[in-house]
């Protein structure tokens, strides 16, 4: 008897949650406009400029478009050097991110959450990068490296005889990497932070009764308990690294020749080069390289919500 008493007063507390034609109108504009935005300014562009990648087109008449199949991939791939100079300017760029700056975000995260002195400081100094975007960082940088800027003026050169931050090809991606780890170095101090701050302490109590050293409780208690922020930054680190464009436009121009990068190569053909086409096959080419992080965080993710 109480078990059909408990039935019905379930199916009546369903029936009361039903929602409303006012209700539903509601999540329709809410759910339904941002869908419709996100899929009109996102999916279909992408998917055209997927399409425009097999095509030969300079940009001008759309009369002019035919199909081209995969001529403009092999141009790229056996015929344009400056792919694989970018190819490999963007490995050292996830290299530099992965083996330096994301390791120092980690680390400066970690000191952080120990509240060392002048934790609070040290947070605020290098949360406030992460607000500013990379073109605003360039500005910054710039200001401060250029010829006639704040670095050169305190090491006493003048405007004849500058230090040349930017204008020495064996250092100028080097240069660039730094600029880019001061924002990327809060950013990941920001999630990693946020993830330190859900640890249990009980499990650290224990590591130092157990006369664990501080590398030791990181390694063995803190990192696998991490490891769904782990993924985060890891994805976040490639993404990261692959989209660089800002940066470089800001202190190099449209040229970009000094750091060829994939992103650079995207813009200079779309934009000024009457080439299309091409810059719609970079553009495909770093979107692939890019979704591949992505799936496999949605893989991971999934298999832990089946889990």
């Amino acid at each position: 008897m109480n078990s059909t008493a408990d039935n019905k007063n379930t199916t009546q507390v369903t029936r009361r949650r039903a929602f409303s034609p006012k209700d539903r109108l509601t999540l329709g504009v809410f759910i339904g406009v941002p869908t419709a935005l996100h899929v009109l300014l996102v999916w279909i562009p992408a998917v055209a400029t997927i399409g425009l990648s097999f095509t030969y087109w300079t940009g001008i008449h759309i009369n002019d478009i035919r199909w081209a199949g995969f001529a403009n991939y092999h141009n790229i791939f056996f015929s344009t050097p400056v792919f694989w100079q970018a190819l490999k300017d963007n490995v050292i760029w996830l290299g530099w991110f992965g083996l330096i700056a994301t390791p120092l975000g980690i680390l400066l995260a970690y000191q952080i959450d120990r509240q060392i002195r002048g934790h609070a400081f040290f947070q605020t100094a290098y949360y406030i990068p992460v607000v500013l975007s990379l073109a605003v960082t360039g500005v910054i940088w710039n200001f401060m490296l250029r010829p006639d800027g704040f670095i050169n003026g305190i090491l006493g050169k003048d405007i004849t005889n500058p230090i040349s931050f930017f204008g020495d090809d064996r250092w100028n991606l080097y240069v660039i990497l730094v600029m880019a780890s001061w924002r990327h170095i809060g950013y990941i101090m920001l999630l990693y932070l946020a993830g330190l701050k859900a640890v249990d302490p009980a499990l650290r109590e224990a590591a130092a009764l157990d006369g664990a050293t501080e590398w030791e409780t990181f390694k063995r208690i803190i990192l696998p308990t991490m490891r769904p922020v782990n993924i985060i930054v890891l994805v976040i680190t490639i993404i990261e690294s692959l989209r660089a464009f800002d940066i470089v436009y800001i202190i190099y121009g449209t040229s970009g020749a000094q750091v060829p990068i994939l992103g650079t190569l995207v813009f200079q053909n779309i934009s000024g080069e009457g080439q299309s086409m091409k810059g719609a096959a970079y553009a495909t080419i770093l979107f692939l390289l890019s979704i591949g992080p992505i799936i496999a965080y949605l893989r991971t993710t999934f298999k832990e919500d089946v889990k």
